[in-house]
């Protein structure tokens, strides 16, 4: 955070020098006073601007900086606010407790959101249907584009701003280990050894340490342009304890249906069309529900599902428009290749 910080007494020669030192950040500098107070901010226009008007080199930068910034205080920092500033183009957010002293610094070049989410990617599985692939090599470490499917999830979760990653593993788990052994992108991924097969989110018991209230699962081998963002947003809107994503799935039969009552006939239905949501494989999940999956018991999404209901708590699903595939065929795997052109 110190190197977006210059004294107001600073020259401005020196704030080129610190602008020129974060280009690949951002250009924009946060001005503070000498109690450490954010007293304006500064970019490389408004030095431009300065030394058209008739500054120096060696004037101060208070001479030019700009006195009407924004920033977000402490106390009101959350996802919905970062979304209303990108919304209006500005990506570079000082965030300020309530004496002006900066406390943290978003950079929304960088990050999409920054969402305060622990995520669990379930890597376990032994992807059965894409053998001879998958004998010597986890499903999740095929590479599709050039990298790894796994990959694709954690660097879009990333790019969401999410600094805690897990991963269970068993089938062919030390590859899936080794994998992650560095950080990726400066955020350590962790991977948990499941001791069998424990099911779609049995696993996540053996994640020793959640930072958040709100855990995001999901399929390690899934192919997706999910907007992370929307689906926390709707999940916080909506006050649940379970969200899952979902796609929409139409039938259309073009035969006409019976309407029966018993052996009678009461009617007949044309070229009826059903509409549907499918389970996706990602899931937002209230830390506190975690406690409802047991122990070492082999245990799928949907019993979680189930559970929560029956016990009265609210469980909502959140449409999943745009790219979801889930890479358990040949045919996927290829189709996952032709779309990894155009997902973003």
């Amino acid at each position: 955070m110190r190197k977006y910080v210059v004294i107001e007494s600073a020259t401005v020669k020196d704030a080129l020098v610190a602008i020129n030192n974060i280009t690949h950040d951002g250009e924009l500098l946060i001005v503070v006073n000498s109690d450490q107070q954010m007293v304006g901010s500064l970019t490389d226009g408004d030095i431009r601007r300065g030394l058209i008007a008739g500054a120096e080199l060696t004037d101060p930068v208070s001479k030019i900086m700009h006195r009407d910034f924004k920033f977000i205080k402490e106390e009101e920092y959350d996802v919905a606010h970062l979304k209303s500033f990108r919304d209006r183009r500005i990506m570079f957010i000082p965030i300020l407790d309530d004496q002006r002293h900066v406390v943290d610094v978003v950079n929304l070049q960088k990050f999409k959101s920054m969402l305060p989410i622990d995520a669990v990617l379930m890597a376990g599985g032994k992807g059965e249907r894409l053998r001879p692939l998958t004998e010597k090599t986890p499903k999740p470490l095929l590479e599709v584009g050039g990298k790894c499917i796994i990959d694709h999830n954690v660097d879009r979760l990333i790019s969401y701003g999410v600094q805690h990653i897990n991963v269970t593993v068993n089938y062919l788990g030390e590859q899936l280990e080794e994998h992650f052994a560095t950080p990726r992108s400066g955020v350590q991924v962790r991977t948990f050894r499941e001791p069998k097969f424990l099911g779609t989110i049995g696993s996540i018991k053996f994640v020793d340490t959640f930072y958040n209230d709100n855990i995001l699962v999901m399929n390690s081998d899934l192919f997706t342009n999910i907007d992370y963002e929307d689906f926390f947003l709707h999940f916080q809107m909506h006050d649940a304890e379970m969200s899952v994503a979902a796609i929409p799935y139409n039938i259309s039969i073009e035969l006409g249906i019976l309407d029966l009552d018993g052996r009678n006939i009461k009617g007949l239905v044309e070229k009826p069309k059903y509409n549907y949501y499918a389970n996706a494989g990602i899931y937002l999940i209230k830390k506190r529900a975690l406690t409802e999956i047991p122990e070492n018991t082999f245990f799928h999404a949907t019993h979680l599902v189930e559970k929560l209901i029956t016990q009265g708590k609210k469980v909502i699903r959140y449409p999943l428009n745009g790219t979801w595939i889930d890479i358990g065929t040949p045919q996927e795997f290829e189709r996952a290749k032709e779309l990894v052109k155009h997902l973003k």
